[in-house]
């Protein structure tokens, strides 16, 4: 996934939860409802967390340094982490705290007609944002989910935004609910529910966000596929006897660090060998252009078996 792609989603989202969370204090104002407050606290936090997002890229593009001499890529999937931790804190903690303040001191909801026609509004607006994050996360592998990509994507952003903007839906629609219910009945509890459950998406959502951030921080190996090519490319190389084994590790989204043991041509010079190494390199970055770090190194395939074990000789095993 480019990451001009998931500029654009994370553009098209905070455009979009700009308005939502603006449309949404608007109801607040004139409702008082405790699930339109918690959608626009909701929504305000996803704002911010489009900022973090912008500024994670921005960090992530500085050049290397003598103390990080691999750059700064991982940056991104840092600020990532850092969205779902502010999502369960200010979006999930603050959602669950008013719906049982709620449910504890019931209200009515004053011009329900204005939540409901509000909450339409955002719907729409949600729609275009969520509409933006699935387009620019296409394609997918064939025969693979949405919940494959997020749990595979080495880019941060897309899988963040689907995840916020489907909550966001859901989320919506909750409060639709029970803003209706509590017009129809006149009790001001189911509003508490309806706060109290997207409480519940939210910190359901942000447990999953820091599940993923956390695994890319740790570091993830290059997709099957991208080790499928690699692999394949360094045994089709000329001078290439026996790949002996490969390691991949992503140092951004767009940047993976190869490093392979190889067992050249015993017959090469020193010069000729520094030759073939080159071209291995050349072939790996044609198959696989976000591996732009290839460290290889020259050895000699020995056997599998420890050291010091005893030959099989199919006789029976010694008691």
């Amino acid at each position: 996934m480019s990451s001009g792609g998931s500029k654009k989603a994370v553009f098209a989202a905070l455009v979009a939860n700009l308005g939502i969370a603006v449309t949404k204090f608007v109801g607040f104002a004139f409702t008082r409802s405790s699930s339109m407050l918690a959608e626009g606290v909701h929504s305000l936090t996803d704002t911010g967390n489009q900022f973090l997002l912008l500024f994670g890229d921005r960090r992530s593009r500085r050049d290397p340094t003598p103390a990080h001499p691999f750059g700064y890529g991982r940056e991104r999937y840092f600020w990532a982490f850092v969205v779902s931790i502010v999502l369960f804190a200010l979006g999930s903690v603050f959602a669950l705290f008013e719906g049982v303040e709620k449910l504890l001191h019931p209200h009515p909801i004053d011009s329900p007609g204005w939540a409901i026609a509000i909450l339409l509004a955002a719907m729409v607006m949600e729609g275009f944002s969520f509409r933006t994050a699935v387009r620019e996360a296409k394609p997918i592998p064939a025969g693979a989910g949405w919940l494959q990509f997020i749990r595979r994507s080495k880019a941060p952003e897309l899988p963040v935004l689907l995840l916020e903007d489907s909550g966001a839906l859901i989320g919506l629609v909750i409060a639709l609910v029970a803003v209706s219910l509590s017009a129809i009945t006149g009790s001001g509890r189911w509003d508490g529910v309806g706060s109290t459950l997207i409480g519940l998406l939210l910190g359901v959502i942000a447990c999953i966000l820091a599940t993923e951030m956390k695994s890319l921080l740790i570091g993830e190996s290059a997709s099957e596929a991208d080790q499928e090519a690699i692999t394949a490319t360094i045994r089709s190389a000329p001078s290439v006897i026996e790949l002996i084994h490969v390691r991949t590790l992503h140092l951004g989204p767009d940047e993976l660090l190869v490093a392979a043991k190889i067992d050249f041509e015993a017959a090469l010079s020193l010069a000729e060998l520094a030759v073939a190494i080159d071209e291995v390199e050349v072939r790996i970055r044609a198959a696989v252009p976000s591996a732009q770090v290839i460290y290889l190194e020259p050895d000699v395939a020995r056997p599998t078996e420890p050291p010091g074990a005893a030959p099989d000789t199919g006789g029976p095993e010694p008691h």
